[in-house]
């Protein structure tokens, strides 16, 4: 898939970036040793050069290497390996049940030293020569300015000791560009945990199923599972997922750090069942040279949508409105429940609240479904003038196809998940490249703007072995960690979870995207009310991406289609039982 495509191009760039100082160093004490006759090989530091870049490389360094590594006699080079054992800058980690065999890794002093050195090193040969990279190229790493500013996130700790699970850590993913990005990466998270991992990657809808089949094994056969958020309700409610209270401490997560609405969308009956690992809010992507071109404003509502829609409409030159989720089923649906949002109205009978819609008591299971409204019509009705602007096959258009178009150059605005910029953030020959804007759903009158929530959270099956529960929370929380987020960041992916790595420099230069959605989370623009996870959810978008389809192909009008969306959702939900 591209998003693979892109993932390996980027980390390939990134890995250069990062290795760019200390081959700096290491080429600058080759040459003062070779053209000093008196300056003698500084061993620590060729040892300690050589373990980061192993540790970079996720490659294994053994006593042996390390030692052939310092330029110095054997005797000499053990002596000095023994003393930075002792000084604290070198971990061991048995290789071997037997312990007499280990791999040498950085220790978090060491890391914590070269993060400091490197940003200082950058900024004197800035000064001098005009530095060995731009300040501004948005692939800096971890080198260089990267960790110079205060508040930078370091790199992917080493645990002392391997995780011991049979066969390693098992892990079922969504086939998207970020989940993509952890294949990528998967030697740095081997290297990390000191164990193998296993990633099966499915499209949503073979998603839930799998994981639905996983549930009903004996004993699952993925110690993680991705879970969508929507389905949170429902895979608590059937026992897909165990709470991870009953994994691990949570509080050892940090929950203040998530985006509120991540974290909050991982819970069902005030207990967390999963932890949020992207938070990708669905955003209205605009060309900003085309409406400027045009003398249009960024559209903050419907009707100025509709507009720019309209002026930027240009088929015979090939270039559509707008793009967006409109083929039948599951692609259809989200994009109803989201414009029913825009309206300001949830599916459900959501009580009221400040800022939004309140969820909190959704397992209690008193709810009811609302479709067939006025805001309901609204929704129909804009969605049906939204069909004259679009591509002419629109109507198979889904998660990919609607962005692929707008990277392309062949479509002014496509509503899409930040996830999915990487299609024309990473790809400089793209005309939306360096041009594009970000702005949460435009909304129809007296509603509040909302960028509804997407992505991933990472859970535990519940019938999973009680012998690989450890591994598996530990696995979870190295996974979910700051410096997971950032490496995916900095290696394509273009959603986070996390307010400290949306403040990381280093995330702030990749893209405008962190910025502008950390703006939205703390405007309590984010929210994910409009597709609540309760656990008819599934089959409620399934319903309304099935009847709205039938609408926009003309086959019954908007306000049949409501009617009939609305009979066939009721009949999904489970009375409360009267007490």
């Amino acid at each position: 898939m591209a998003g693979h495509k892109h993932g390996v191009s980027v980390s390939q760039s990134v890995h250069a970036e990062m290795l760019t100082v200390l081959s700096f160093l290491e080429d600058l004490c080759g040459e003062v040793e070779d053209t000093i006759e008196l300056a003698s090989t500084d061993a620590h530091l060729r040892m300690a050069l050589h373990l980061l870049q192993g540790h970079f490389e996720a490659r294994t360094v053994t006593p042996t290497s390390l030692i052939g590594a310092s330029g110095v006699p054997y005797a000499t080079a053990n002596r000095r390996m023994k003393d930075m054992m002792k000084a604290g800058l070198i971990d061991q980690r048995p290789r071997t049940k037997t312990r007499k065999s280990f791999s040498l890794h950085p220790s978090d002093k060491l890391l914590s030293q070269w993060v400091q050195l490197s940003g200082r090193v950058q900024r004197i040969a800035e000064g001098h020569f005009g530095g060995l990279g731009s300040a501004t190229n948005p692939q800096d790493y971890y080198f260089g300015g990267s960790y110079a500013a205060a508040h930078s996130i370091p790199p992917l700790p080493i645990r002392s000791e391997p995780l011991r699970v049979s066969g390693g850590i098992r892990v079922l993913v969504h086939g998207d560009p970020t989940f993509m990005v952890m294949e990528n990466l998967k030697r740095q998270f081997e290297q990390s945990i000191g164990t193998q991992i296993s990633q099966r990657a499915f499209s949503i809808d073979r998603l839930r199923d799998e994981a639905l089949r996983n549930a009903d094994r004996p004993t699952s056969r993925y110690d993680i599972i991705a879970v969508d958020l929507p389905w949170i309700g429902e895979f608590a409610d059937r026992g897909v997922l165990m709470p991870l209270e009953d994994a691990f401490d949570v509080a050892a997560l940090d929950p203040a750090d998530f985006h509120t609405a991540g974290w909050k969308a991982t819970h069902w009956g005030g207990r967390a069942f999963a932890v949020p690992a992207q938070t990708t809010p669905e955003l209205l992507f605009y060309r900003r040279d085309l409406l400027a071109a045009a003398g249009l404003e960024p559209p903050a509502t419907t009707d100025a949508l509709l507009q720019a829609a309209r002026t930027l409409h240009q088929p015979q030159r090939g270039l559509y409105g707008i793009g967006w989720n409109a083929a039948r089923g599951t692609a259809l649906g989200h994009t109803v429940l989201m414009t029913m949002a825009d309206f300001g109205q949830p599916i459900l009978n959501l009580p009221e609240v400040a800022g939004g819609f309140d969820t909190d008591r959704l397992a209690d299971r008193d709810y009811r479904v609302t479709i067939d409204t006025d805001a309901g019509l609204q929704a129909a009705e804009f969605l049906r003038e939204l069909l004259s602007y679009s591509p002419p096959d629109i109507l198979s258009m889904s998660w990919y196809e609607r962005v692929r178009p707008y990277a392309q150059g062949k479509i002014a605005m496509a509503y899409g998940y930040t996830l999915l910029a990487p299609y024309f953030e990473l790809d400089e020959t793209s005309p939306a490249y360096g041009q594009t804007g970000y702005l949460p759903h435009p909304v129809g009158p007296g509603a509040t703007a909302v960028a509804p929530i997407g992505g991933y959270a990472l859970g535990i099956p519940s019938n999973l072995a009680p012998e690989r529960l450890p591994a598996a929370a530990e696995a979870l929380t190295l996974f979910t960690s700051p410096e997971a987020q950032k490496l995916f960041v900095q290696n394509g992916s273009r959603t986070n979870a996390r307010y400290s790595v949306a403040a990381d420099p280093d995330v702030r230069r990749a893209s405008p995207i962190f910025e502008a959605v950390d703006g939205m989370s703390w405007r309590d623009e984010l929210q994910f009310w409009p597709r609540p996870p309760v656990p008819e959810i599934a089959g409620i978008i399934q319903i309304c991406g099935e009847e709205f389809h039938d609408m926009l192909r003309g086959i019954q009008n908007p306000r049949d289609a409501l009617r009939r969306a609305q009979d066939r959702a009721d009949a999904l939900i489970t009375p409360r039982p009267k007490t």
